[in-house]
């Protein structure tokens, strides 16, 4: 593989999983304002920009699998550590989601059964 086919490649995981990132965040947000649905819909978007950067991994993998051998840069290290903090991110926030969601409707009982 050609170094700056392997640049591309790392700055293609870099674009997605730090788009998932941000929607991850997102989803969180909307989640802090209650709207779950939206929150969910955001994890939907954070997990559509995972499987991209997957993809990207994916050629790298495969390409090495196939006798490729390159040095590895700096950037595509980098890349890798987007991803992976994108994926821990996405699993992170769909948990605090759902713990919101569960403490809103406990609370909520919580408030029916005082009345």
């Amino acid at each position: 593989m050609e170094k700056e086919e392997l640049y591309q490649l790392s700055f293609q995981l870099i674009l997605y999983s730090g788009n998932a990132r941000s929607f991850a965040m997102e989803a969180l947000q909307e989640a802090k304002k209650k709207d779950f649905d939206s929150a969910r819909l955001k994890i939907a978007e954070a997990e559509t920009e995972l499987l991209q950067a997957h993809k990207y991994q994916t050629q790298l993998i495969h390409a090495e699998a196939g006798g490729d051998s390159f040095d590895l840069p700096i950037i595509l290290v980098h890349a890798q550590d987007h991803l992976m903090t994108a994926m821990t991110m996405k699993d992170l926030a769909i948990e605090m989601i759902d713990l919101r969601e569960e403490f809103l409707h406990a609370d909520a009982v919580k408030e029916r059964t005082a009345e």
